[in-house]
Parts: structure tokens; sequence; C-alpha cells
């Protein structure tokens, strides 16, 4: 609880409270870096909570057979896995596409 003097004070809003945005709606890009020297496959442009985007990235680490993380809004998958995501994310009803090098 939280109690503020402000009478104009509202409380941050929390990630439960982001809507989400239906996956037919989005258009992610799927990209291919090399970060430290080794190949990454990296989701952005996903709108939505932290909640449902760490949902979305385990379901692509689990199905393409690799490790990753997500940070700052992108899923970050090890590897060069980009048509197996695209393929993964198209079967979810995202539009995904190649973006990048």
């Amino acid at each position: 609880m939280v109690y503020s003097t402000n009478s104009e004070y509202r409380p941050e809003a929390d990630d439960s409270d982001q809507e989400i945005t239906p996956a037919n709606k989005q258009d992610l890009r799927v990209w291919f870096e090399k970060r430290n020297g080794k190949p990454s496959t990296i989701v952005r442009d996903y709108i939505g909570p932290e909640s449902e985007l760490k949902s979305l990235g385990k379901v692509l680490r689990v199905s393409c057979s690799c490790g990753g993380s997500e940070k700052n809004g992108e899923i970050i998958l090890q590897g060069d896995v980009r048509d197996k995501v695209i393929k993964i994310l198209n079967e979810r009803g995202f539009k995904s596409k190649k973006a990048g090098g």
C-alpha cells in the first residue's frame, strides 16, 4: 500500500495492466546478429506485457532446442534458427519475416 499527500498521485501501472495485442495484429521481425562472436537470432517488435514475451521466448527456445533469453523487449536465441522461428511464429498466428543481416 502506498500513501501520498499529493491528490493527483497515481501509482505506476504494473505489467499486468498492459493490454495484450492479438497475435494477428503483431508484425515481428527476426534478425540475425553476431554477439560476442557467436551467432544469435533476435525477435523484435513484440507488443505486450513482459510476462507474455517470456512465455513466447520459452516456446521458441523449447521448439528450436536452443538456449536464449528475453531482454529489453527482445527474444534472443542462440544460433541461427531464423527459419524455424518464423515457421513457429506463423503457426501461432503472428506475422513475421526476416530482417537485417
